[in-house]
């Protein structure tokens, strides 16, 4: 039975804990997913009221993401993430109640969802920055693929769950669902115990600077000299935001007008999503056994194979093969994002981990509304395939422009023998310290 378990859940027992917790968290949040739009529905709310209270989830993560990343630095993660789980139950709670009582009104979901919104943000840095202080830096790997895998789960159980729960006790019943996961959640992170984050962050040197407590301002400085100083960093943040911004939109709205035009509605939809959520499984499982010397040359690959979603789509191909193709790039966008999150990890100093995860979730949630009210007009004025076509020209060459970076192609897996976490030193650069050097998203993730 043991084999069965991947190691790092039977060697690592907090980390073990936190992912049952967080598994079933995500399993609620993909139920939520589906459900939200019905709850709007279900009250008299049009279409418009679907997006405004999908917008006023997501606007709070422009605003307070930055802020998240610079308190998760300063406090422990875990209780800022835990102040998120009670948060984030007692809004599902309260919406599951409004709509269960037929109290509930558009303005009020909207105002709860920001709210939720707010709670996502701090939650979204904690959450990065705590795993290198459960995990050794040789296992984060394994573990960010674990967490990706149940992701990529979600993705094909969630709607199934959703339906099921909405057809039996409504959308009310599905929301109190969601909330039910967040208070187990909690109550894992509750019995998670101190985390010695200085130790994790090289002793003393980590200790220091989150001792000197410099101002909110100065702190969010240090967290972008981090970013800029760093090649692969930055132009691995480019490239992500180039695939938010012209791949995704190929997925959230021209995939759905082709499937409703031309493959039947929303069935022929429903299997592509399948499809990518089942190759995103088999990816997560790629990069549990592989372990590439170079990861981020990997994962650029992984994103130009990922890029190809919007071609794939447009592609006049039947069905089932366009699924299968999903598929293929569904397995990209798992190893790009398990390797991109392990490569932060271990190469960021624990102390500015979080902030420099809050720039990475940014640049991702906030260039990517661009993108989706850009992809209509162009769509009209140049034909849906030949934009479909155009989105993967672009995004294709950048996700191989990585690779022209000597700082991606030799970033190794794990720091030189002898180094600290997170060595300030850039691979291939020739650069001196202080001059050196996220989710799933695909077919129906958010960032």
């Amino acid at each position: 039975m043991g084999a069965l378990i991947p190691e790092v859940l039977r060697t690592e027992r907090r980390f073990a804990r936190l992912f049952v917790g967080q598994s079933l968290s995500v399993l609620g949040d993909r139920v939520s997913f589906v459900a939200l739009p019905f709850a709007v529905l279900s009250i008299g709310g049009s279409a418009a009221d679907v997006g405004l209270v999908t917008a006023a989830g997501l606007l709070p993560l422009l605003v307070f993401t930055l802020a998240g990343g610079v308190w998760a630095d300063r406090m422990p993660r875990q209780l800022i993430m835990l102040a998120s789980d009670l948060l984030r139950c007692a809004v599902q709670t309260a919406a599951a109640v409004l709509l269960l009582t037929g109290t509930a009104r558009v303005g009020l979901l909207a105002l709860l969802m920001a709210v939720f919104g707010v709670a996502d943000a701090f939650f979204l840095p904690a959450s990065t920055g705590l795993l290198p202080l459960l995990v050794p830096a040789d296992r984060l790997r394994e573990a960010n693929a674990l967490r990706g895998f149940v992701q990529s789960t979600g993705l094909v159980v969630g709607p199934a769950l959703a339906g099921l729960l909405i057809a039996a006790v409504g959308p009310g019943g599905a929301l109190a669902v969601d909330a039910a996961s967040f208070a187990v959640s909690a109550a894992v992170l509750a019995r998670l115990g101190a985390v010695d984050s200085a130790a994790a962050a090289g002793g003393a040197d980590g200790g220091a600077e989150r001792a000197e407590r410099l101002g909110f301002l100065a702190e969010l400085r240090v967290g972008w000299q981090q970013v800029r100083s760093r090649t692969w960093v930055w132009s691995g943040m480019l490239a992500i935001a180039v695939y938010h911004v012209v791949v995704l939109p190929s997925v959230f709205v021209l995939g759905p007008v082709l499937a409703e035009r031309e493959w039947g509605g929303a069935g022929a939809w429903t299997v592509v999503v399948i499809a990518f959520g089942l190759g995103s499984i088999v990816g997560d499982v790629c990069s549990y056994r592989l372990k590439p010397a170079r990861p981020m040359a990997v994962a650029a690959v992984a994103m130009a194979v990922a890029s190809c979603q919007a071609a794939v789509i447009g592609s006049g191909a039947p069905v089932w093969v366009i699924a299968a193709l999903e598929a293929v790039t569904g397995v990209g966008v798992s190893l790009c994002f398990v390797l991109w999150e392990t490569s932060l990890q271990v190469h960021i100093p624990e102390r500015v981990l979080s902030r420099v995860s809050s720039y990475d979730h940014l640049i991702s949630v906030a260039l990517m509304p661009l993108g989706l009210v850009l992809a209509g007009p162009l769509s009209d004025g140049l034909g849906v395939r030949p934009t479909l076509f155009g989105m993967t020209v672009l995004a294709v060459p950048a996700a191989l422009a990585l690779l022209a970076l000597p700082a991606v192609r030799h970033l190794p897996a794990s720091l030189p023998s002898g180094s600290g976490s997170g060595a300030e030193s850039e691979p291939g650069s020739g650069a001196g310290p202080g001059s050196g050097a996220g989710r799933g998203a695909g077919v129906e993730a958010v960032v």
